[in-house]
Order: structure tokens, then sequence, then C-alpha cells
């Protein structure tokens, strides 16, 4: 689903924001969530990509307090705050939650509209404008690794939702996952642990028909099948020893949403058999209880481990295989599409920074081609993590370098060096062979420090006018 931006409207139970959703659906093209609590506006921002924040100031949102946290949490987001026409904020506390508008009961859906636009372009101008700041020295505002310079470091980067990536491999995966979330068909998402199927998943519920229902998560991996039942399924008081009351379970609790379950190949033969049940008769029948009802959820599940191979081995059910691949995604691991490692390395360094509240200005070109040279085993965790430590020991208003780095990476980089993206020069003739290693050099060179032509010269021991003539000699492009 593509549209202009997302805005999430935090509003109290019971007030009507239809009119004012259908208008920045229809006639703007944004999509929209609606949440009635401040729990669920936070789990909305921890899965979603989100523009625009409009909350209410009332006892289930707190919009005062929550917009606060944000202004933290997510500078980037545009955040406006709906007042009760008699509240008497003051003007000094408005002023101390720096929102971009705030507005008084009764809502004008027009007025909102206007609002989000305006406040859109207003970030994009401060955006340009601290590009600018960047690109002729000039002292900005904010010197600090944001969203949107990560996105003007990497201009060919994309993102679905907290997914983020320049691969090849990701976008026509995503893309496929676009699709996929317009329909009802059950997903199942498979790969490496830490390569992001929980954020794919999460992805596919906000970017579907059911954003605005619950979407509930739970890990099956080394869960016994009684207590498993209880929490998918539900549970009468008194069911089993324990059961001291009723229990809802995530399928009734998720009625009309989407219930995501990680470690899918983990669970027993006897809840292979309940689960394949559920999804053909869409049916609940809690522990306890001789009586079924109806629920109505879609099933997003994810698996370490290949579910083909497992149905081969006789190891799992093979209608249930067939019943969940509605569609089926492979995440590949972080070292099969290491182009996506220093676009993610920024992401988590402006992320982390911003949560501590540190200013980080980047990470240097070293650092980043030693990160792309180590294989993750831990794939995309394993670098957040690492980037998480790199930030912590960084000094404040300094970029990340090899310093700060661990020496595992450190070492595994300089061991993989002198292979790393060897080939076997083509031609017919030596001089064909040279040229065609010559220009390999040169375009590493100038990627490598993102097309400064002074700092690539330096390296390669060329002058800037020589660097030019090579350029020009072998129609080398910042672009391809």
């Amino acid at each position: 689903m593509n549209s202009l931006g997302t805005v999430l409207i935090a509003s109290c139970v019971g007030v009507d924001w239809s009119k004012t959703e259908e208008g920045l659906t229809e006639g703007y093209g944004f999509r929209v969530l609606v949440v009635r609590s401040a729990v669920e506006a936070r789990a909305a921002l921890r899965d979603a990509h989100v523009d625009v924040v409009i909350a209410e100031d009332c006892a289930s949102i707190g919009g005062c307090s929550f917009l606060a946290e944000l202004r933290v949490t997510h500078p980037d987001i545009v955040r406006v705050l709906v007042l009760e026409t008699k509240s008497a904020l003051a003007a000094k506390s408005m002023a101390a939650l720096s929102v971009y508008q705030f507005v008084r009961k009764p809502i004008d859906a027009q007025q909102i509209c206007l609002i989000v636009e305006r406040g859109l372009e207003a970030r994009e101008l401060a955006r340009r404008h601290r590009l600018l700041a960047r690109e002729f020295k000039v002292p900005a505002n904010s010197h600090s690794l944001g969203d949107r310079q990560v996105e003007a470091l990497h201009p060919q980067s994309s993102r679905f939702e907290k997914l983020v990536f320049v691969s090849e491999k990701l976008s026509a995966l995503c893309d496929l996952a676009r699709k996929a979330a317009s329909t009802e068909l059950p997903i199942l998402i498979q790969g490496e642990t830490g390569t992001g199927k929980e954020l794919l998943g999460r992805a596919i519920h906000y970017n579907s028909s059911r954003r605005n229902s619950p979407l509930m998560v739970q890990n099956c991996g080394g869960m016994p099948d009684d207590l498993l039942q209880s929490e998918l399924f539900g549970h009468k008081r008194g069911a089993f020893t324990g059961a001291i009351s009723d229990r809802l379970g995530l399928f009734r609790a998720a009625d009309g949403g989407t219930v995501f379950l990680d470690e899918i190949s983990e669970v027993s033969p006897a809840f292979q058999i309940s689960l394949l049940r559920f999804l053909q008769e869409g049916e609940v029948k809690p522990l306890g209880s001789d009586k079924t009802v109806s629920s109505n959820v879609r099933i997003i599940v994810a698996a370490n481990r290949s579910l083909k191979t497992l149905v081969a081995a006789g190891q799992y059910r093979k209608d249930l295989y067939f019943r969940l691949r509605g569609f089926e995604f492979e995440v590949p691991p972080l070292r099969d599409r290491r182009e996506d490692i220093p676009v993610l390395a920024e992401f988590f360094a402006a992320k982390h920074s911003d949560a501590i509240g540190k200013k980080i200005l980047g990470i240097s070109a070293s650092a980043l081609e030693k990160l792309a040279g180590f294989d993750y085993p831990g794939n995309i965790r394993e670098l957040e993590n690492e980037i998480r430590r790199m930030v912590a020991l960084a000094h404040n208003g300094e970029y990340l370098t090899t310093q700060h780095m661990s020496r595992e990476i450190l070492e595994a980089a300089s061991r993989a060096a002198p292979l790393r993206g060897l080939v076997i020069p083509e031609g017919a003739t030596l001089k064909d062979k040279v040229e065609n290693v010559e220009k390999q050099v040169v375009d590493e060179a100038l990627r490598r420090h993102r097309w400064n032509q002074s700092r690539a010269a330096k390296e390669l021991g060329l002058s800037r006018v020589g660097l030019a003539n090579k350029i020009k000699r072998y129609e080398l492009d910042r672009t391809h």
C-alpha cells in the first residue's frame, strides 16, 4: 500500500474521526491508523513508519505527556495536540511540548487535513535546510544523524515500515509483501534468526485492511502444549490446576486483526492438528469449555527452519504446511545482502543516538567498510547490537570510527579484506584485463568515499584531474 505518509490518530474512546480519516485518505492519499490508548499508540509507532501523530489530551491517551515523550523518541514526527474547548493549558507548557500545532474541539476535518499537509511540508523544508547546511558547512540547529539524513546519504534506500534496505533482494521481497498485505491469505515467513521476520510480519499487518485492529504476537518455541493452547485458544476457570479465572486467548482477543506466531516449526504434532482445525474452520474452543466461538483473524507465522524440509523428513504435517503458505517468504541473511549493511548501520546509529540524547555525526568510511566485511551469524540483530555499543562508546558530536568497534569484527574484516570483492578480470588481452582491474579499483574507491573525488584521488595517489580522466575514460557513474 503506497501513500504520501502515515498519520496516527490517538483518540479517546467514542470520539468519531471518520470524516477526518476519510478526508486524509481519499482527499490527500494518506494512510491513517486510529488507536484508542497510549499503549496501542506506542505499539503502532514501534511497528509502523509514522509521519504525523495527532493526539487527544484525555485520560486514555494523555496527549501532553505522550507528545512530550515523542519529542525525544521520535523527533522527526510531526506532532499535533487536540484539546478540549475549555482546556486551560498554559502557553509555557505548550512551548515545552514543542508541538507543530494544537487545535480545540469540535474537530474540523478540513482543518486537520490542512495542518497535516502543512506540517509535512515544513518538515521537508527543514530537512532540505539541514542538507544544504551540511553541504556548505554552515552551522545548523541539529548536527545529529537523523532518519532523513540517512536517506540523503543513501538516496536509493527504501523502507517497508521498520525494514530499511537498498538491496534488490529485499526490494523484490517487500514489493511482494505489499501485494500480499492486501489479501486475506496466511503468510509464512522463513529465514535465519535475526533477519527481521517479525518486522516483515508487522509491516504486512500495518499495510493490510486489518491495520486498525489488534496485532497479537506469540512465540511458540519451547512452550508446552497446554500452555500454548491456553495462550491462543483461551481457557475456562478450573480447566486445569492454576486456572483461577477465564482467559480469552489471543485468537479471540485479536478478532478482526492479525496473530503472528513465531517459531512455528517448533510446535508439537498435537498442536499442529489444533492449528490446522482453526485455519479450516475459524472456530475457537477454549480449554474446559464445550462451546465453540468464531474468530476472524489473519495468521502470519515465522520459522527459522525450513518447513518444507521438515515435511519431507516426516516431522511436520504436510496439510498444515500448505495451509500456512498462502504466501511464502524467505528473508535472506545479512551476509547475502551486504549492500544493506551501510544503510542499516547508519539507521541504527541514528536510532540509538536519539534514544540516549547523544549527537552522532555519522559513521566513517573505514568503519562502514569493516562492518560490511563481517558475516554476522546473528544477522541484523547482531549488527544493531554492534552499532548500539559503538554509539555508547563514542563521545558527543563525533563520528563512529573503527576505534569504537569490537575486536571480533575488526579481526574478521581484516582477514576477509584481501579476498573481498576479488574477481577474475575480463578481457582478451593483458591490456584489457589490466584496464578492467583499474576500473574496478577506481570505482570501489569512489563508492567507499561516497564519490568524494578529493579523498578518492588521495587514496589512489592520483591528482583530481587524473581521477576525473579515469572516470570519463571508464564511464563511471555514481548512480550505478
